[in-house]
Formats: structure tokens, sequence, C-alpha cells
């Protein structure tokens, strides 16, 4: 028997309907921080999904663990590389692939500019950057000593034997067609989840193509920006679907409410970021459960304050009317 907060998604049990989302470079968080989130997600019985840019490998992560997580895949020009990415993920069991379509290039964030972030020398970084990260180290010696000194190496973990950097990320696809995903769905044995979608006609073509879920995410906002909200686009893509894939939100989820209302608008499940990538920063495993717990707690308040058993009586007859959430308009 399932308790009230426990769903089934993509065939797995989740004890909420929450994923730690994938997000690049978690590892400089925290001490190998992928390692660290993906046992706080295991022991809150909910899935973690590790990104392609991730510090700590797909082995590594794998060892660390009883259960199999989720893997994110970025395309690149040379499919070899993403070819080497799907068959060492299904090697270590991966039971669902994530496959991001929103980063056709990437978007202009003037700090990482300024930092020369993805530039190919480090001497060109500004005298005032380095004072200022100098000065970051110093004010953080907990940081510096359990990360920067013990939870090397901080490289990219699962392009390290492909001789990739992060000076290397031209060797993402600039361009993503239908043949892509049909690429993908052919290679990959498990689940697959496209992730970015904010288009209805889009959904449903994913549908046609062999996936079996789709994220509706605005990649936090980070790249676009007067992007919608995915909330406001949930709705409508939601109608169109017609319960032809599982439906996962990204983007604004920080409270176990949020969940409620994302579920009640037509979402199967949500992800979140920023709220485990914090909890991390700032007290590694034992933060990411903690938030885990809290989301999970809000929930069950919000649902008995509705009168709501179990997470799958959460529909739209729960959701005021409103003309935003009105897919009709």
């Amino acid at each position: 028997e399932m308790s009230e907060t426990e769903t089934i998604l993509l065939g797995e049990k989740l004890a909420q309907p929450v994923i730690l989302a994938p997000i690049g470079f978690a590892g400089i968080y925290a001490r190998r921080g992928e390692v660290q989130a993906a046992q706080a997600a295991e022991l809150a019985g909910v899935p973690f999904c590790l990104s392609t840019l991730s510090i700590c490998s797909l082995e590594e992560v794998r060892q660390s663990v009883s259960q199999p997580f989720w893997f994110q895949l970025y395309m690149m020009k040379d499919k070899g590389y993403c070819l080497d990415l799907l068959n060492r993920a299904q090697h270590a069991g991966c039971r669902v692939l994530v496959f991001t379509v929103d980063l056709p290039v990437l978007g202009v964030r003037y700090r990482d500019i300024r930092n020369n972030m993805f530039g190919t020398d480090a001497s060109r970084m500004p005298i005032r950057s380095r004072l200022s990260l100098l000065r970051e180290y110093l004010f953080h010696p907990h940081w510096l000593h359990q990360v920067y000194m013990l939870g090397q190496p901080l490289t990219l973990g699962n392009l390290a034997s492909l001789s990739m950097d992060l000076q290397s990320l031209s060797q993402y696809r600039v361009t993503l067609s239908w043949s892509d995903l049909e690429w993908v769905r052919e290679h990959w044995n498990g689940k697959l989840v496209v992730k970015g979608v904010l288009d209805q006609d889009d959904a449903c073509q994913i549908a046609d193509r062999g996936a079996d879920g789709i994220i509706i995410s605005n990649h936090a906002g980070r790249h676009l920006d007067s992007q919608p909200a995915t909330v406001t686009l949930l709705p409508g893509i939601a109608d169109a679907l017609h319960g032809r894939m599982e439906i996962i939100i990204d983007g604004g989820i920080f409270n176990g409410l949020d969940v409620l209302k994302a579920l009640a608008l037509g979402a199967d499940a949500c992800m979140i970021g920023r709220a485990w990538a914090y909890a991390l920063a700032a007290s590694g495993k034992a933060g990411v459960a903690h938030v885990l717990a809290m989301l999970r707690t809000e929930l069950k308040v919000a649902m008995a304050q509705l009168g709501v058993e179990n997470v799958n009586q959460i529909d739209r007859s729960l959701i005021a009317d409103s003309e935003i959430f009105n897919s009709s308009t």
C-alpha cells in the first residue's frame, strides 16, 4: 500500500513526486557534490539526475549508491561522444535518460564573459576578478579545504576520457533536429525523457517519436530573458498530450505547495534545481536530505488542508478559475 505522497513515475516508485534536476558543476558546491546529492536522494526515495557536465563521473556516482540514478545528455557535434556516454550510462544501470534540447547556444551571461569562464586563456581573467576570487577563497576556508583541496579532481568527470574540458563546450551541437531525437531513441534502451519543452506541438511530436516523457523547462530562465514561466504553459501542454506521456515540470518549485499546484495543473512530478543546489552548498548531503524532507512535509500539509488523501487525487479542481491557467485561451 502506498503512502499519501508516493507515486509511480516512468515505472519507478517515488516517495514523493520530486526529482533532483541535473545541475552542471555541482561538485564545486560541496566535496564530491554529486555523490552527496545522489546519496541524499536515495535515502529520501526520489530520483537523482546526473548532468553531463558533472564533476563526479557516472562511475563514481554509481559506486556511491545502491540504486541506479537518471542521466542527462547534451547532444554534441561528434555522435561518438554521445554514444560513449550512452553506453556508460547503460552500464551504470541508469534507467532514465534526460535528453536536453533547449541549449542550442549558451546564453549571454555577462558575469561569465567578464571572468573569461569559457575562454581559452586563464591569464586573461581581469585582475579585479582574480583578486575577487582570491578574497572569496580566503573568506571561505571551509570550502577551500573541503572542496578545493580534498574534493579534487575538479574536472568534468564524464568528459575526462574524451579529453574535453570547459573550453570544449563548442563540441555541443548548435542545431538539433527531430532526427537527433530519433537517433537517441534508437540508441537508448531505457526510458527517454526530453527536457526543455515549452510548445504544445513539440510535445506531441516528441510523443510521436517514442519518448516516454517530457520536462517542461526554460533552463531555469538562465539563457533567454522574458521566456514564459513554465507553470503558465503546463495546462495547455497537458491538455494537448491527453495522457500520452508523463509530464515533469522544472523551474520555480521551492516548496511542497508548489509541487501540489504543479500536479493540479497537469504534471506527474516536479524537478527541483536551485533548492537542492543551495542546500548542498550549505550542508552537503544532510542539507539536500533536509530540503527533500521539508518538501514532503509541506506537500502533506497542503494535501491535508485541501482534503486530498493521496497525490493521485490532485487535479485541476483544486485550482481556482483563472485566465492564466485556462488552456483554451
